[in-house]
């Protein structure tokens, strides 16, 4: 796993966008896993630039969807695909038939589910998956103790969640869904490139967990370890609880420039 230690969010966002646009130019119709939330918005805003500036080609990239809320209309402004509308697909000129998503409305969950994630084997997998952290060490909605090997599946919000979330619903926790569906931790691990941002002093814990703890569903980012190309970009205070950050640091300065991320 490599750590980038950068020094704010801002250039941690630019950073691994200018990662994505590399990905791009070598792969136009690249297949980029997006999550939501507020951390990954510097990451899209910087590419969204580099589009604008005509310094990347977006017009045949294509998305793929982390998590969704199970219920929730699709055309529901607090969607997880509308979010992802509004953030990543308009800004980066992308249409929606280039974009990849479970149905949160499927009558039959687990059969959606599973075919999402047969769908991303079928479009040839996932380039480079963004991924968030929570301060507990979930990534997407897989929540401590969820199995390393788990598929896309339903999953149970916890109360602190919905409480969390119900800003986004006028406050109302009543009209947070109880249940969403999420990337299992097996199925992410199938991409080609993980990159986790971490950014502010609160996930500080949850970034030593998965870089210098053990393998453990307590800390289901750890995972990351797993993987054979595995990126955690950390702004200062986020990573000012890592031991070997001295290491990271330097190895980072000294490698090949051309190598990337």
């Amino acid at each position: 796993m490599e750590v980038v230690i950068v020094p704010d969010a801002k250039a941690g966002g630019e950073l691994i966008a200018e990662a994505m646009a590399q990905l791009l130019r070598r792969k136009p119709d690249a297949l980029l896993g997006v999550a939501t939330g507020s951390t990954p918005l510097p990451v899209y805003e910087a590419l969204a630039a580099k589009v604008a500036a005509g310094a990347v080609d977006t017009s045949r990239a294509r998305i793929a969807q982390l998590d969704e809320y199970v219920g929730l209309p699709a055309e529901h402004p607090e969607s997880y695909r509308s979010v992802l509308r509004r953030e990543v697909l308009e800004p980066l000129g992308i249409g929606m038939d280039a974009f990849m998503g479970p149905d949160g409305t499927a009558e039959d969950v687990q059969a959606a589910c599973e075919a999402y994630d047969r769908g991303l084997a079928a479009a040839g997998g996932v380039d480079m998956q963004l991924l968030g952290i929570g301060t507990d060490g979930h990534i997407g909605f897989n929540e401590p103790c969820s199995s390393l090997a788990s598929r896309t599946r339903i999953k149970t919000l916890t109360q602190q969640t919905r409480i969390d979330n119900a800003r986004f619903f006028d406050s109302d926790i009543d009209q947070v869904p109880q249940h969403v569906i999420t990337q299992g931790i097996g199925t992410i691990l199938e991409a080609r490139h993980l990159v986790l941002l971490a950014t502010g002093e609160g996930k500080a814990d949850a970034v030593a967990a998965t870089v210098e703890g053990p393998v453990a569903a307590i800390c289901p980012a750890s995972a990351l370890q797993l993987h054979p190309h595995a990126t955690v970009v950390a702004d200062e205070a986020a990573a000012s609880k890592l031991k070997l950050a001295g290491y990271f640091r330097h190895t980072y300065a000294n490698k090949p420039h051309w190598q990337g991320i």
